[in-house]
């Protein structure tokens, strides 16, 4: 891979259903299928990615996980970025993120 491939992308975060409070965005399908494409072969356990992501002043590492259900990519987002960022479910998410 020559240079880091970044994507810039605005999407919807969201809470998982059920008692944990994790919240995500799921990737657009073209940058999803670009990703899945770049890293054919190169992923981690589970098909994981990692990411640097920015999200307003705030940057960190992660990864990006598989949906087969979305057919796409969910990228956690936690509850200190979220906090920092005045983020909560529902909010559109200006997302900066860089193969790592």
């Amino acid at each position: 891979m020559g240079g880091a491939a970044a994507y810039t992308f605005t999407a919807e975060l969201w809470r998982w259903k059920g008692d944990s409070a994790w919240h995500f965005v799921t990737l657009p399908f073209d940058v999803a299928d670009e990703i899945e494409e770049v890293m054919h072969g190169r992923t981690n356990g589970f098909g994981s990615v990692k990411v640097s992501v920015t999200v307003g002043s705030t940057t960190w590492a992660t990864s990006l996980f598989p949906d087969t259900k979305a057919e796409s990519y969910l990228l956690p987002v936690k509850a200190q970025v979220r906090s920092r960022e005045g983020l909560a479910a529902g909010s559109a998410v200006t997302v900066h993120l860089t193969l790592v």
